[in-house]
């Protein structure tokens, strides 16, 4: 190692080597930063994805400079590692983790598979994406909880961006009817209310439609409407609305929900049957 350190004082050429690396270096990190301002400045990226990435950017470039002028000096980095012995086992296993989270960040910043204010599902859990950080990303979900998710993880889970722009949303209501009831007059009530909604989006020219899912079942058969929201924040409060005046009409319109046969008459008049 000292006998690298002497060559440098003697040897002119490797010194003009390093110094080349070092400025290599910093014109890397200083080009990668124009670009992440030329990107910032076009909208494609977040200020908060920025700090990040370029933090991540510099010290890899930076750790590569400083194995490269290591090499210079002859020094031998497979040994050094080697001699840390089980405490480098011990860190690298540590910082594995780290490292695949911010690599998982990198990626997700660097795609587009969700942006800050979206609507993602990610196994069981839906939320709005509050903030995309190196190592994790933070959900709100309906009921106001904060979720910390590491990247890594995500990386590993199917995502399903439910926000068809920033603001808009595709959602989904299940009606569950007597399988004696017309079909399609039950999907007429539902889809008059789901038009007169102020929270629903309705365009054919820009292919915000209502959709039908029919279900058969044994007694029973199931109606899933699909549809577009206009405020995907707050997505469980208007299914909850929408379902509430959809039900009321239902009823008004003797629309019946699943009833055992011996029930449905006394359901549907209103009176008892004799015993």
């Amino acid at each position: 190692m000292f006998a690298g350190f002497q060559g440098l004082i003697e040897d002119p050429i490797l010194l003009l080597a390093i110094v080349s690396t070092v400025v290599g270096a910093f014109l890397i990190v200083a080009i990668f930063n124009l670009l992440i301002s030329r990107l910032e400045k076009r909208g494609d990226l977040k200020k908060g994805k920025l700090v990040h990435m370029r933090r991540f950017f510099q010290i890899i470039i930076y750790a590569a400079a400083g194995f490269i002028i290591l090499s210079m000096l002859d020094v031998n980095i497979t040994g050094l590692v080697a001699g840390l012995g089980v405490g480098a086992l011990v860190i690298g296993f540590g910082l594995k983790d780290i490292i695949e989270n911010w690599v998982s960040g990198v990626l997700i910043m660097s795609g587009k598979t969700y942006a800050i204010g979206d609507v993602i599902r990610v196994g069981d859990l839906t939320g709005t994406v509050t903030d995309i950080a190196l190592r994790t990303t933070k959900l709100k979900t309906y009921d106001r909880n904060e979720i910390i998710i590491p990247n890594s993880v995500l990386m590993r889970e199917k995502i399903i961006n439910l926000t068809g722009g920033k603001q808009e949303a595709v959602a989904s209501l299940t009606f569950v009817i007597d399988y004696t009831v017309d079909a399609e007059k039950a999907k007429s009530i539902i889809e008059n209310i789901l038009k007169n909604h102020k929270s629903v989006i309705f365009s054919a020219k820009k292919k915000r439609e209502i959709r039908f899912i029919f279900r058969n079942r044994e007694w029973t058969n199931e109606i899933e409407a699909l549809f577009w929201v206009n405020d995907p924040p707050n997505e469980e409060f208007i299914k909850s609305n929408i379902a509430e005046l959809i039900h009321k009409e239902f009823k008004r319109k003797n629309i019946l929900p699943p009833v055992p046969a011996l029930m449905r008459k006394e359901y549907m008049t209103g009176q008892k049957m004799d015993s």
